[in-house]
């Protein structure tokens, strides 16, 4: 084998390698994107999520075609995952949207779609920051754990969404905003059910809106 092939070998491989992490990270981003319907997931719990594969930059698979030539390079939406000590609140932030996570507890009793006394100043809170997105379309979704029938958590979550909508319109100035507000029961976990840490992560209240294009 001539040093030239080798090297030729070697770049391929690279390339083909640098493809595959990029895919990876495409799809993450089309699955945050302002558009997409679906709740957002946390990078690394999506069920596609695993370790990267190894890579033999000798293997023979490992070549562009004759004549194939590299994608454009794209500048990835990049994810950005707080969550604050008790795991009450969570902000997930790409370069299109924010997503704000509240677990069930910090909002309403337990099997209730009633507010206490705190979760008005905590929603009100997300309504100002939309305000200063200049947001006009506003998603909230609703989760349960999986304890009980689906049928009822399907009406408990959209309940519970429903709530959180209609105290966000209070503060929420634009006469334009359009939300879309669901109940998805036990689907869509971001956490283990078989765990009772695991269950109140689960319920929640998703609210996602997109960030105006001068933030950054």
């Amino acid at each position: 084998m001539t040093a030239l092939t080798h090297r030729h070998r070697i770049a391929a491989a690279t390339a083909v390698a640098g493809l595959v992490v990029a895919g990876v990270h495409l799809f993450g981003a089309t699955a945050a994107s302002a558009d997409e319907v679906l709740p957002s997931v946390p990078p690394g719990t999506e069920p596609s999520a695993s370790a990267p594969l190894p890579v033999d930059p000798n293997a023979s698979g490992l070549k562009l075609p004759q004549g194939g030539t590299l994608a454009p390079s794209k500048v990835l939406d990049l994810v950005e995952v707080v969550e604050d000590l008790g795991g009450e609140q969570r902000r997930q932030e790409t370069n299109q949207t924010v997503m704000m996570a509240l677990q069930s507890e910090v909002l309403f009793p337990e099997n209730s779609a009633v507010f206490n006394a705190q979760a008005a100043a905590r929603i009100q809170a997300i309504a100002n920051e939309i305000n200063t997105q200049k947001a006009t379309r506003i998603r909230v979704f609703g989760f349960t754990d999986d304890q009980g029938s689906y049928e009822h958590g399907k009406e408990l979550s959209k309940q519970r969404a429903d709530a959180v909508q209609a105290e966000l319109a209070k503060t929420v100035t634009d006469p334009n905003v359009v939300f879309d507000v669901r109940g998805y029961s036990e689907d869509y976990p971001i956490a283990d059910n078989s765990t009772e840490e695991g269950r109140k992560k689960n319920r929640r209240v998703e609210i996602t809106f997109p960030r105006s294009t001068g933030s950054g």
